[in-house]
């Protein structure tokens, strides 16, 4: 993916964010479980900063758990929806390439579903800028579960649209480029939790619409796609439902 082609993506986001809050998937409990077991400290309490916060779906649950969480965004159509989702938690412009946060002022450092959009050579140092010593950073993904047979058909199919090998999006391979792409070693420790949600066919063709890969599209190309697939889903599930089936893949490191 070519620089200018990475951050269009970055931003399509900001035209659909309302879309996305409404049917994008949260975290199930046992993920910040695991957080608190591998970060070695509970949430409650702590001061978290949500990089990438997008809006505000990670950082509910967070704040849920007992965090005093500050959201950072840089999308300006994504930090209105959080403002929106979320009016008594802060969001402030910014991204991890340059925390806008004094050293040592932070608990933990999250990345849900944002880290890939960072530069790994400047976000790693600035992590480490502003936790303090035994602070988290926490990184995680939804990641489509391997093996379910209609998801699988359904990426087949995404990817033919595309005119690309595979789509992406399972299971392990996110972070496996995450600890690729580090600039210096960390001692991440792994978690893989998996989870399902059972939501209407059109609430699953939202969701997969407000992703990048069709957001870049066009609206009239995309529209076509998940028009057809609505008459392919509703054919296979004729009671109107589905269940999308998660991996949520989690690497945390605690800071010296």
């Amino acid at each position: 993916m070519t620089a200018s082609s990475h951050t269009a993506r970055a931003h399509s986001f900001n035209a659909v964010a309302a879309q996305y809050a409404a049917n994008r998937p949260s975290y199930p409990p046992a993920l910040l479980d695991a957080v608190e077991d591998l970060a070695g400290r509970p949430l409650a309490g702590a001061r978290v900063l949500d990089v990438g916060a997008g809006t505000g779906i990670s950082s509910a649950v967070l704040r849920v758990r007992g965090a005093r969480v500050v959201g950072v965004e840089p999308g300006e159509g994504m930090a209105a929806e959080f403002h929106r989702g979320l009016p008594g938690v802060p969001v402030v412009r910014g991204d991890g390439n340059a925390l806008p946060f004094a050293d040592a002022s932070a608990d933990a450092v999250t990345y849900a579903q944002s880290w890939h959009w960072t530069d790994p050579a400047r976000a790693v140092p600035e992590a480490l800028r502003v936790l303090r010593p035994g602070g988290a950073l926490a990184l995680w993904w939804n990641t489509t579960a391997p093996g379910v047979p209609w998801t699988e058909r359904q990426r087949e199919r995404i990817a033919q649209h595309l005119g690309v090998d595979d789509v992406g999006g399972r299971g392990g391979a996110a972070p496996r480029a995450a600890l690729d792409a580090l600039p210096v070693p960390l001692d991440f420790a792994a978690r893989s939790v998996p989870w399902s949600r059972h939501v209407p066919v059109d609430t699953h063709l939202a969701n997969l619409g407000s992703h990048s890969m069709f957001l870049v599209r066009g609206a009239r190309d995309s529209a076509a796609f998940l028009a057809a697939e609505r008459d392919r889903l509703l054919a296979e599930f004729p009671g109107g439902s589905v269940e999308e089936r998660y991996v949520v893949e989690l690497l945390v490191a605690v800071a010296p």
